[in-house]
């Protein structure tokens, strides 16, 4: 695979420049754009090298994504003066006229318009709003042209749940999937670019038979039988759509890799009535332990969201309490952030900003600590790990089936490489590994 680092930086060719904001479908997109761009002929650069192109795509989950991405638009102004800004994705579906109106910014499109970025920057009199609420799907995958190591294969796109803080089903829409037969052509094409690992991405996958009429069972168990697969991942799986079949699908196959996200957004009942979400407290924990069971040595990672309005202390205690409790191996926390035109933005209570950082600082902490136990716990075992890079330090960085990074020193190319290591030891944190030839 073509490492972006590698780019002749002599060469005549035009070039463009990516940021990508937001979740693994956003990065499994810009994948299918950038190779866009190189089918093209252009070269990728770095974001914030001088560039012809800067293609930025957003997310909007929180208004700190909002105010990062006009952070990037005026560094990428900075950069390229001359070059043209593109701003695409989530937050240009929701906010294209303040976008607009920023400086050095050529195009704004939305989460469907993006694809069309070709043929928007062709026109000789460019316009710079282009957002459609269509409800077509755009497939996309990680690109060879970005150097990765695991390629995210994007199956399902939009959200038919709508939670009361969330404001993703208005920037995507419903709830729309891939066919087998066509995942599994795009997953042929990613494993001939010389991928190992895929990671199945979408903004709500556990909806893929609602959307697609096809199971999603179905389509991990094609996709565990493609010769030259050596690993497969799901990214964020809601609990309530966690079946049984999938896990036996899943534990049906040593390719499948020991490792989860389970978004939990809070620990008690009363605060996931008011978010619309549909599970309980009990529903989640009988979740976590029958992946445990299918899985015991998962990584388990989960979302919360700290200060939803009328949050209490008690409350907040209670989400505390339930993620110190069950085997969480790591967390993304949110504080709660007012998303125009949804239904928690308009009710009373909010919570004050320093009430929600302390709360957003003690689950950190908290899942801070939990990600170390679970590393110190993996010391003295085995594991297959899939080298990505070597660090500043010169160590070589991968991750574990259950997704622990591992540090390993070797003079050997070990990018794109499974391989057996024995995690050693424990350092400030850092799991560092040996490799077993």
């Amino acid at each position: 695979m073509q490492n972006t680092n590698d780019v002749n930086t002599e060469s005549n060719n035009k070039k463009v420049a990516f940021h990508t904001l937001g979740c693994r479908l956003n990065f499994s997109e810009t994948g299918t754009i950038s190779q866009g761009f190189v089918d093209r002929g252009y070269d990728v650069v770095e974001f914030g090298d001088q560039a012809d192109v800067t293609f930025i795509n957003t997310c909007t989950v929180t208004d700190g994504a909002d105010s990062t991405c006009r952070n990037l638009i005026r560094k990428a102004h900075r950069a390229s003066p001359e070059g043209k800004i593109v701003v695409a994705g989530c937050y240009a579906q929701m906010e294209a006229p303040i976008i607009a109106k920023m400086t050095g910014v050529d195009l704004v499109l939305g989460t469907s318009e993006k694809y069309k970025v070709f043929e928007y920057l062709e026109e000789d009199e460019i316009d710079t709003i282009h957002i459609d609420k269509s409800a077509d799907f755009y497939g996309a995958s990680t690109s060879s042209s970005e150097g990765h190591t695991r390629a995210f294969l994007k199956i399902q796109d939009g959200c038919n749940y709508i939670c009361s803080f969330c404001i993703i089903p208005f920037a995507r829409g419903r709830s729309k999937a891939l066919s087998i037969e066509k995942a599994v052509a795009e997953a042929k094409k990613v494993l001939a670019d010389g991928f190992k690992e895929i990671v199945l991405t979408g903004v709500n996958i556990g909806e893929y038979e609602s959307s697609s009429g096809e199971k999603l069972a179905d389509l991990v168990r094609e996709l565990l039988a493609l010769d030259g697969l050596d690993r497969l991942r799901v990214s964020s799986v809601e609990p309530n759509t966690l079946t049984d079949e999938l896990l036996e699908v899943m534990k049906s196959s040593p390719k499948f890799m020991d490792h989860f996200h389970i978004p939990l957004q809070s620990g008690n009942d009363e605060i996931l009535t008011g978010m619309r979400r549909k599970y309980r407290v009990e529903d989640y924990k009988r979740i976590i332990n029958k992946v445990i069971t299918a899985f015991p040595n998962a990584g388990i990672g989960a979302d919360v969201i700290c200060g939803y309005p009328g949050e209490t202390d008690e409350q907040f205690q209670e989400t505390f309490d339930l993620m110190k409790e069950l085997p969480l191996t790591h967390f993304h926390v949110f504080p709660y952030s007012k998303r125009k035109n949804t239904t928690a933005a308009k009710v009373d209570n909010h919570i004050q900003h320093p009430v929600k950082k302390s709360r957003v600082n003690t689950l950190r902490m908290l899942g801070e600590s939990k990600l170390r136990m679970f590393g110190e716990d993996q010391v003295g075992t085995k594991s297959e790990a899939l080298f990505e890079r070597r660090n500043k330090e010169g160590l070589w960085e991968g991750y574990t089936t259950n997704f622990v990074r591992v540090y390993v020193d070797s003079n050997e190319d070990l990018k794109n490489q499974i391989r057996t290591v024995f995690l050693d030891r424990s350092d400030e944190g850092k799991v560092i590994a040996e490799l077993i030839n």
